[in-house]
């Protein structure tokens, strides 16, 4: 299990260009989710992403080479509202919050692909 100094490492597509973008984020695991926190809501250039294009990649692991990150991971995103998810939500805020001492901002769900057979 990552531990404290693990970030996450999101590939959305560009809504404009089409191009890969690339962040290092914090995160927390959950019932076999990952979630990130965006610290500007709708106006972080990442959501905006993923509200047009789903579909991203994440890895996990320390800063630095590839290498050191876990395997390139298949994922659909999704912005979580506490107004429908309330439960969710908190969970998430809380473990943000232990493990971060933050949880401020909009919550992004990164759902894993599952492997065929």
């Amino acid at each position: 299990m990552p531990n404290d100094d693990f970030f996450l490492y999101l590939t959305t597509v560009g809504r404009k260009t089409g191009s890969p973008r690339h962040i290092e984020i914090w995160y927390v695991e959950h019932n076999g989710s990952y979630y990130m926190v965006a610290e500007h809501r709708e106006e972080t250039a990442w959501v905006k992403n993923i509200r047009a294009n789903p579909v991203v990649t994440f890895s996990v692991g320390k800063g630095g080479s590839e290498e050191a990150r876990l395997p390139l991971t298949q994922a659909t995103a999704r912005t979580v509202s506490p107004a429908d998810e309330p439960e969710l939500a908190a969970a998430v805020s809380k473990l943000m919050d232990e493990k971060y001492n933050w949880s401020d901002g909009l919550i992004v769900e990164l759902s894993p692909s599952k492997s065929p057979g």
